[in-house]
């Protein structure tokens, strides 16, 4: 076989490997808020549906390592926890957080009400890696913003503002944890897929007070044991305890793959890649919430969501630009990605590094 051939073929390969991974994670990623939504919004114990999510991540993990499909170390010292405290402080609120979001607003809200998500990432690197954005940077960053107060202030349809409090904070929240990430990725001596089995583990163990001092034991027990435990209720369809239940295996499972798949999309894929992937999600969500949840889409949500992708696209080509003719300041160019993962709910995946 001649060489041209074989580096033919193996282009060939490199692109369905691009292609699977990004179609996995379009897929899941819509699956993983659409499952979020169904569950949310039939449960009182958001923060313990949280907990299961996180735990059957951990289960399928040990089972992985079992089977010598992953190898992940299973030693924990105090060293470790204190360098990992603050990313796994900042992923149980950041998820938490998100799932708030998702549980007062519309799933084709989701992506309008964490719209703040790049200008807040963009903002964190300036402050804490002191990067100096241009002025194109600037300007892509106004238009995410400018659209995001569209979806807030002009959409005709009511829009909850504790969901709108949910989703600006998780934003914040997660922009932080993009950059204190990267310093957790030398306690795991840089082994994305250590970080992650660490942050599902330590995660889960810390929902467990919080879901006693969030108040929301008398809901479990009400979830397990009284009326909402019924398998086959008296109006049909599914009980809350089988939503539930289905809900975590569904979630928790395709969060375990995704904290998998990142560590592939690392290596072959691409910022660009990624955006255009979130443009074509942001609508398939909008128009899935639509379909299942029989939502509006309103005008102003539409041209909500519109603006934020367009700014979003800018914004990823700006960077590519950018990255092709560097300027002399080192800094100019050491912006956060926004990783892929991050913009769902409820995946027990980290924020992917650079």
């Amino acid at each position: 076989m001649s060489p041209h051939h074989n580096a033919r073929a193996q282009q060939q390969n490199s692109r369905l490997l691009v292609t699977g991974t990004v179609l996995f994670y379009l897929v899941a990623a819509l699956a993983m808020v659409m499952a979020n939504k169904w569950v949310l919004q039939s449960t009182s114990v958001p923060l313990f549906f949280l907990f299961t999510q996180l735990m059957i991540a951990v289960v399928l993990f040990l089972v992985s390592h079992a089977f010598g499909l992953v190898h992940i170390p299973l030693s924990v010292d105090g060293q470790l926890i204190r360098g990992l405290a603050a990313t796994v402080g900042l992923n149980v609120v950041g998820l938490s957080f998100s799932n708030f979001t998702l549980k007062y607003v519309d799933a084709s809200f989701y992506q309008v009400a964490r719209g703040l998500l790049l200008p807040f990432t963009v903002a964190t690197s300036c402050l804490v890696l002191h990067t100096r954005p241009s002025l194109r940077i600037l300007l892509s960053c106004s238009v995410v913003t400018l659209g995001f107060f569209i979806g807030v202030f002009l959409d005709a349809i009511p829009i909850s503002p504790l969901g709108i409090t949910f989703g600006v904070t998780s934003s914040a929240i997660t922009a932080v944890h993009s950059v204190v990430i990267k310093k957790s990725l030398e306690v795991v001596h840089g082994s994305a897929m250590h970080l992650s089995w660490y942050t599902n583990l330590f995660s889960a163990v810390l929902m467990i007070p919080l879901v006693v001092v969030a108040g929301e034991v008398p809901g479990i027990m009400e979830l397990f044991f009284g009326e909402a435990a019924a398998v086959f209720p008296a109006e049909g369809g599914l009980s809350p305890l089988s939503t539930f239940v289905w809900g975590s295996l569904i979630t928790g499972s395709l969060g375990f793959l995704m904290s998998l798949a990142s560590v592939l999309s690392i290596k072959v894929t691409s910022p660009i890649t990624h955006m255009i992937s979130s443009a074509v999600r942001g609508v398939a969500a909008s128009l899935l919430g639509m379909w299942l949840f029989n939502e509006i889409l309103s005008g102003g949500r539409v041209s909500s969501i519109a603006v934020i992708l367009g700014g979003s696209i800018y914004y990823t080509w700006v960077k590519h630009v950018e990255s092709q003719t560097p300027r002399s300041d080192s800094n100019a160019t050491k912006y956060e990605r926004v990783p892929l993962e991050d913009v769902e709910a409820g995946s027990g995946a980290p924020v992917k590094p650079e």
